[in-house]
């Protein structure tokens, strides 16, 4: 057995030391996140998952043909996507990436005190550049990682909180309400107009009333987004009142040159619903 093979044959005989070792050096004082949890569960998957990054890292020095995506991906993924360290802030993440890496490098001198005067200097800062590299390659493989599947849950967590913000609420058999609330950007135009159709098909809405009460933000993209959503409407032959438009909302589409002069309009909701024909 090579040089270099006694090593990483000490590194594998120690996956199992490390990951104790690390576990019982936590700072499990952490207000929240995966390395405080008491949950026996999650102690055991959280070291289970400690062990494997071992095994993948060892393996893949003791064989440097294999790449880095051979070894790592699953293991980088499952982290990743992890319900535990999702909520777990980055930065205690990054500090234990860190401490392994640490400890990795206290192994290298381990080892060679045990082999005193048979690894030279230029070996002995091989392997330790080695070490530095890979971690460094997994951690920046990891953050993309966390960071796009985070930012897919937040864009689903926000087209649910948009659906859920432009619920068509039934008041008769064929009348319903649209209460706009917020801000109205392209994203959520876009949300609304293909929620609003939908739950107006399935409840064979005639008329739809559109209140704008709470909407503060109004300028030409709005306008255009509103206007569109009655043309739709209109097509699948739902007529449509606008209700509660704000003091100043009325005099900024006035200073934009909008019209709603086509459109039927009534002050408020309260007024909207009092009105005989909206209800029968």
């Amino acid at each position: 057995m090579d040089k270099d093979q006694r090593f990483y044959q000490f590194l594998s005989e120690n996956t199992w030391q490390l990951t104790e070792d690390w576990y019982n050096s936590l700072d499990k004082s952490d207000p929240t996140g995966v390395y405080s949890s008491k949950d026996p569960n999650v102690i055991e998957t959280l070291k289970r998952q400690n062990h494997e990054f071992h095994l993948n890292f060892v393996s893949m020095l003791k064989e440097p043909e294999k790449n880095l995506q051979n070894s790592f991906e699953k293991w980088i993924i499952e982290i990743a996507q992890d319900k535990e360290h999702l909520g777990t802030p980055i930065h205690y993440i990054m500090r234990e990436f860190h401490n392994t890496q640490n400890q990795y490098l206290n192994l290298v001198q381990d080892f060679v005190r045990q082999n005193n005067g048979e690894y030279s200097h230029e070996t002995v800062d091989h392997w330790n550049r080695i070490i530095i590299e890979t971690i460094h390659k997994v951690v920046t493989w990891f953050t993309q990682e966390n960071y796009n599947y985070s930012q897919t849950q937040l864009s689903a967590q926000q087209e649910l909180i948009s659906e859920l913000s432009s619920p068509v609420i039934a008041l008769t058999k064929n009348v319903a309400l649209l209460p706009l609330v917020g801000d109205i950007d392209t994203r959520r135009a876009k949300i609304i107009l293909e929620n609003t159709l939908e739950q107006c098909m399935e409840k064979r809405i005639t008329h739809l009333l559109l209140d704008l009460s709470g909407v503060v933000m109004f300028d030409t993209m709005v306008a255009q987004q509103i206007f569109l959503l009655i043309d739709a409407l209109n097509l699948i032959g739902v007529k449509t009142t606008l209700s509660g438009i704000r003091p100043e909302v009325a005099q900024t589409a006035v200073q934009l040159g909008i019209d709603f002069s086509t459109l039927s309009i009534v002050s408020s909701l309260q007024r909207a619903i009092s009105l005989n024909e909206l209800v029968k």
